[in-house]
Order: C-alpha cells, then sequence, then structure tokens
C-alpha cells in the first residue's frame, strides 16, 4: 500500500493505492503553497491515520506541479513556493521516514494512461494536458522521457507565434507565465482559448460557452476554435512526426469537449506524414485518478 498524492497549486488530492492500483480513503486539501511545515503535516497526518495499513518501507508518491531536476532531485516550481528549490523526495523522506517519489504531475497523468488507461498497450505514448495551462509528457516502452531539469513533452512553450512584419498587431501574440511571449501555452490552454476569442472578436466568453457554442455551430464560437485547432494540431502534427506516438491521451478541462477534441484530432492526422486511418487523440479513461495512479507507477 502507498500514499499517493497529486499536488497542484490549489490542492492535494491524497490517497492509499494498494497493489491492484485501486484507490483508498481518499481526500482533498487545500494547498499551503508558501508554508513547508504545514505541506509536510498533510502528508504526516494522512500517514498517521493509514500507518496500521503500510509496511515501514511502503512509499509515498507525488506528482507535483512542478519539475524535478534528474541529478538532484530539486524543485523548479512556479506557484508551490514552499517547495521551489527543495530536493523534495529526499526532504520529505528526512521528515516522514519512508521512500519518497516525486514525479512531475503531467508526466504522471500520462505514465498513469499508459499503464491502465486510454494508451493501455501502446510502446510510444505522447499525453497532453490542455487545461488552465498546456502541458504533456512521453513515453517509450514504459519509461518517462526527460531531459535536463526533468523537462520532456513540454510543448506548451517555445515562441510558436510571431508578428507580422506588416500587420504586427494582427498576430495574437500574448505574454506568457513562462517570461516568454508568443508560446502554445498564451492560446491553447483554457484561458487561451478565452483570450483568443476576445482577440478575434472583442467579446468575453468563458471556454465552456466557446465550446458549447462551437458544438452547436455558433458562428464566433465556431471562428475562433477553428483558428485554435489550427495552431493546437499544427504544432501537434510537428511533434508526432518528430516523435511517432501511436496513441495522444488528452487530459485538461478542455478534454471534457469531444467536438473540440474531435477536431483537433481531424487535424493532427492530416498534419502527419504517416497519417493514421483512426483517431489518434483519446480522451482520458483516468479522468482525475491518472495523476494519482502516474505517481504510483513512479515508485517502479
Amino acid at each position: 500500500m502507498r500514499i499517493c498524492a497529486d499536488v497542484g497549486g490549489s490542492f492535494v488530492d491524497i490517497a492509499m493505492v494498494d497493489a491492484d492500483a485501486s484507490i483508498h480513503h481518499r481526500a482533498k486539501f487545500p494547498t499551503p503553497t508558501r508554508d513547508w511545515a504545514g505541506f509536510v503535516n498533510i502528508f504526516r497526518r494522512f500517514q498517521s491515520t493509514h500507518a496500521a495499513a503500510m509496511a515501514p518501507d511502503d512509499a509515498i508518491c507525488i506528482a507535483i506541479a512542478g519539475l524535478p531536476e534528474p541529478e538532484n532531485g530539486r524543485i523548479i516550481s512556479a506557484n508551490i513556493e514552499c517547495i521551489h528549490g527543495r530536493a523534495l523526495a529526499q526532504d520529505m523522506s528526512a521528515e516522514l521516514g519512508r521512500p519518497v517519489f516525486v514525479i512531475n504531475d503531467a508526466d504522471a497523468f500520462v505514465l498513469g494512461e499508459a499503464r491502465l488507461g486510454a494508451a493501455k498497450g501502446h510502446r510510444r505514448v505522447m499525453g497532453i494536458i490542455l487545461g488552465t495551462g498546456v502541458g504533456g509528457g512521453i513515453i517509450a516502452d514504459g519509461k518517462v522521457l526527460t531531459g535536463s531539469h526533468g523537462i520532456g513533452g513540454e510543448w506548451g512553450h517555445g515562441q510558436v507565434i510571431f508578428p507580422s512584419p506588416k500587420a504586427p498587431a494582427a498576430s495574437p501574440l500574448f505574454q506568457c507565465g513562462c517570461g516568454r511571449t508568443g508560446c502554445l501555452d498564451t492560446i491553447g490552454s483554457a484561458r487561451g482559448l478565452e483570450r483568443l476569442h476576445h482577440f478575434l472578436h472583442g467579446t468575453t466568453a468563458t471556454s465552456k460557452e466557446i465550446t458549447l457554442g462551437f458544438a452547436a455551430g455558433e458562428a464566433l464560437p465556431s471562428a475562433t476554435v477553428d483558428y485554435f485547432t489550427d495552431i493546437v494540431a499544427g504544432i501537434l502534427s510537428v511533434m508526432l512526426n518528430t516523435f511517432p506516438a501511436t496513441i495522444v491521451p488528452v487530459g485538461g478541462g478542455l478534454s471534457n469537449s469531444a467536438e473540440l477534441i474531435s477536431a483537433i484530432d481531424r487535424k493532427v492526422r492530416m498534419g502527419m506524414l504517416d497519417a493514421p486511418a483512426s483517431p489518434i487523440l483519446a480522451t482520458t479513461m483516468l479522468g482525475g485518478d491518472a495523476g494519482l495512479l502516474g505517481a504510483y507507477f513512479a515508485a517502479e
């Protein structure tokens, strides 16, 4: 039995996960983003409550909104200040007296989907998240692929939108949270879809309103989604021409729109040099469990 947690900037989703990957005693707590002692105490109290179900060497597995450095385990986290710069696995293990494993939350998502979800049975997987931000992870032969600083599958960052020399204001060039401008994250996320809609039409709408309007055939949402899917699918098709994944599980809030995912999928396959005849994008099967289960498998 392992304690597994999916830690975001707002909440810590924590549970016991057994050897059959069944989830038990799930609980949710606000993330103490600036309070290290409070962060540790969530795990300490949960461990104390369920200690009888655990062997002394059973692990704690954490999917985190941050990047663990492969060489020293230090975390780069933009929205959980109390863990930024810490060797999180080492520090938590010292506090709690158990082995601790840490994995990036997007990597946990795709690992969970590859082992038990939409990508089960596939050797090469690129999982993507279209939610508050754009994220992703890559699996090859069951292993998460990362490079220096724990970066891998981060297709949301790096400038892809540039101003036209003739009409600079005609390009949807927005500032990204990573410090750059014109990243896919500024358009391909839920907030990005809303930002793009306002840029194109001068009107405000939520991502849900836009995707529902698109599904209903409304003109302005459909125009926004058409441009949105051009950009997202164009970049994703380049990724798939580079790394030949055979399936792309999709998570995040925008994955709830089947019509949107289908529209992206059609354009992705049009841009692939070796296009599959059937859809390559697949909505998450594990939903909100993917992070917890991916964290569990990170200990193996």
